[in-house]
């Protein structure tokens, strides 16, 4: 009777799990039915929300430069044997391949994709439940000590105290069975289980019914951050079906939704397994798989293969299924940061945000024996306690938690993958030019990876035409086809709001700041191949510009290190104070026309490639803040080579009609952004950039640059397409 009832309320909590998944899926299915269009019209990169394919392409190591070469190059078949970019073999790296596999072009994957994958697949084992109730599922570490699975797979501390993980239950190399090794799990120690999410976590003893150690199975470290998989991406599932040996689903389940807290992804061959990991093409963890979404009838209910209404006791194999579902793991740890806890518990959950490679299991890992005893081949409750200084990684950034949360941007993921079982012998790896620097080895690695993306993003444009103007010209006109100017005596503050909307709608994707993967390499570049200083007018090799500004971020994040040791007693304030002055001492050779402070140093702002000019960090340095102003006596002047400043303002050697035309644009796209503070552009001072832009004329370098930002961010600079425009726009509803 005990037996009965027990398994009843399983039942019950799965046929719940089953009824809700359908009813999101059938909520979503307008929302799935556009991204499944877009997908089979535009690709992945256009199905999901803009913000979640930057983080995608930034955890790739990718940038829109790269997407736009890879989308111009035309292949035939569309998805190729071989790569897309025209790039030397030993310079074509595998963040490339991952880009080209995502947007469709290459179908290929790196061998080390097989390897990562045996190495990821050590960490997941099959639950057992013994006695009243029992049964199987899936589950994975995640913690030296603790496990992931589902809250229908284990409900509570009960049922767990009665479960084990078998870790190896699977077939060897050899096509024998190997002979698994059979944990406790040990809820009393640390169990947080979530109904509304699915999942539990729970301890799992050190050490296995024959002596293995748990560490020799490894983990898998899970990331906070988003932007780990996107609509219309495959991904992967390593499971236990129905408690079968360990398995593998490799590229077979298409993401097709992404919801608040769950991913729906659809398969040709069959459902997930309850508690399994689903993994990226990086073996990154995306979700938790927790169930299959039924097909149901009128009122609902779940409908079995043969049509009839499901039943628990026909079993999962009945149950007729379209989609799978899987819970979020930023949900997942996002939920599990607000558990309250305390003491050992506390600390057993801090373990699973610490990020890093956990050591090699290698060294006590007991040799995994087949069943006829043969080796098989190697390759096979109060406050949350804190630490004082912890890393997480989230959206993109890493973030260096003390009295400040302090954001610094990268363009790869510092998250590390999972820990190795049995790895194969290793391969010497290329030498790198520069060494790591020691004690710093991820700063130096993500800093590395922008300058190797940068230096292929130059290499690309090697072959394009500088300009294409009958092209550009095209576009041009079909970007402005529905602006109406009134043959130039229309309302001026009619055509300004116009154009005010045109730029923001179309300003899309919104690459964040990155000149030396954005700026250098292609859209500030002069039609000789090099980059001249938008205010000295000197001269430099966009790879001189890429690797300087490496050398500054290296710089800058060594002193934020120091920074956070030697000031541990300092507030926000001065943390703010001391980052803002680290910034202004190691610039960038960079210059936002409409200085940085204007707008708080935020993102669209920041990042908008039509105000960012190459500038070597001097005359970056020497402009400041200070506005644009014309000096009367400017060509008589003992001036600096990059200009003339004085407390009334600043006013540049050379580019005056660029910088103007720039400024007018963020005028138009920004409203209200510029104005509002002491000391930023005046309304007063309009009339100094209409004379710098008409005194100027629109040079084809500045085409170039319209015509190249237009490709990666969608929207075009009115002044340079339209220079007779100036006089026509009203401009005085941008001010305050």
């Amino acid at each position: 009777m005990a037996t009965a009832e027990l398994a009843s309320e399983r039942e019950s909590d799965y046929l719940s799990q089953l009824t809700m998944a359908a009813a999101r899926y059938a909520n979503r299915t307008e929302r799935r039915e556009k991204n499944q269009s877009v997908l089979a019209t535009r690709g992945p990169l256009y199905a999901d929300a803009p913000e979640r394919v930057e983080r995608r392409l930034a955890r790739l190591g990718a940038d829109w430069a790269m997407v736009r070469a890879i989308e111009r190059t035309p292949t035939d078949p569309t998805s190729s044997a071989g790569s897309t970019l025209r790039l030397p073999p030993e310079t074509f790296t595998s963040e490339a391949l991952g880009l080209e596999r995502l947007i469709g072009r290459n179908n290929l994957t790196p061998v080390a994709f097989l390897e990562e994958g045996v190495q990821a697949s050590r960490s997941v084992g099959r639950i057992t439940i013994s006695g009243p109730g029992g049964g199987h599922g899936t589950g994975f570490m995640v913690s030296p000590s603790l496990l992931l699975t589902n809250n229908h797979v284990l409900r509570g501390t009960e049922e767990a105290s009665r479960s084990t993980v078998a870790f190896a239950f699977q077939d060897g190399s050899d096509g024998s069975r190997l002979v698994p090794a059979v944990f406790q799990l040990e809820p009393l120690r640390f169990f947080v289980s979530d109904r509304a999410l699915d999942y539990s976590l729970v301890a799992v003893a050190p050490r296995g019914g024959q002596g293995e150690a748990l560490s020799s199975f490894g983990r898998l470290v899970l990331s906070e951050a988003e932007g780990k998989v996107v609509v219309g991406e495959f991904v992967n599932i390593i499971q236990h079906p129905r408690g079968e040996p360990k398995q593998v689903a490799l590229r077979e389940n298409q993401i097709v939704d992404v919801l608040e807290r769950f991913l729906h992804y659809e398969s040709d061959t069959r459902e997930g397994s309850s508690g399994s990991a689903v993994f990226n093409d990086q073996w990154e963890v995306v979700a938790l798989h927790h169930s299959a979404v039924p097909k149901t009838d009128a009122e609902g209910r779940p409908l079995s293969i043969d049509g009839t209404v499901w039943r628990p006791e026909m079993g999962e194999q009945q149950l007729a299924w379209r989609a799978n579902e899987g819970v979020r793991i930023s949900r997942v740890l996002r939920a599990l940061h607000e558990v309250p806890l305390s003491g050992e518990a506390a600390r057993l959950r801090d373990e699973v945000f610490t990020t890093g490679i956990t050591p090699s299991p290698t060294e006590s890992s007991p040799p995994m024996t087949s069943a006829n005893g043969e080796s098989p081949r190697p390759g096979t409750a109060g406050a949350p306690a804190q630490a004082p200084e912890q890393t997480h990684v989230a959206g993109g950034t890493a973030q260096l938690t003390v009295p400040l949360r302090i954001t610094l941007g990268f363009d790869t993921a510092l998250s590390a993958q999972a820990a190795p079982f049995a790895p194969l012998p290793a391969l010497a790896p290329m030498q790198k030019a520069a060494p790591q620097a020691p004690g710093r080895p991820d700063v130096v690695s993500a800093v590395e990876k922008d300058v190797d993306a940068a230096l292929a993003n130059h290499r690309l444009t090697q072959e394009r035409p500088y300009y294409a103007r009958a092209a550009d010209i095209a576009a041009r006109d079909a970007y402005y086809a529905n602006v109406d100017t009134g043959d130039g005596d229309g309302d001026g503050d009619v055509l300004r709001r116009t154009l005010t909307t045109l730029l923001t709608e179309t300003h899309e994707p919104r690459p964040r700041y990155k000149p030396m993967r954005l700026v250098y390499p292609w859209v500030d570049l002069h039609k000789d191949g090099r980059l001249r200083s938008i205010y000295s007018g000197k001269d430099f090799s966009a790879e001189e510009f890429i690797r300087a500004d490496a050398a500054v971020a290296e710089a800058r994040l060594a002193q934020v290190q120091e920074l956070l040791l030697q000031e541990s007693t300092a507030g926000p304030a001065e943390f703010e104070a001391e980052f803002d002055a680290l910034e202004a001492s190691l610039p960038f050779n960079c210059e936002h026309v409409v200085p940085q402070s204007w707008f708080a140093k935020a993102e669209p702002m920041r990042g908008d490639l039509h105000h960012l000019f190459a500038c070597e960090a001097g005359c970056n340095s020497f402009r400041g803040n200070f506005p644009y102003f014309d000096f009367p006596d400017f060509e008589e002047a003992v001036r600096e080579a990059c200009g003339m400043r004085e407390s009334t303002g600043f006013e540049p050697r050379d580019g005056k009609g660029a910088v103007a035309r720039a400024t007018l644009y963020f005028l138009l796209r920004y409203p209200g952004q510029v104005g509002d503070a002491a000391r930023e552009f005046p309304e007063d001072r309009l009339p100094v950039l209409l004379r710098w832009h008409e005194s100027e004329t629109v040079t084809e370098y500045e085409l170039h640059r319209n015509a190249a930002i237009a490709e990666i961010q969608g929207n075009r600079n009115p002044l340079i397409d339209h220079p007779e425009w100036a006089r026509e726009i009203d401009f005085a509803g941008v001010w305050p």
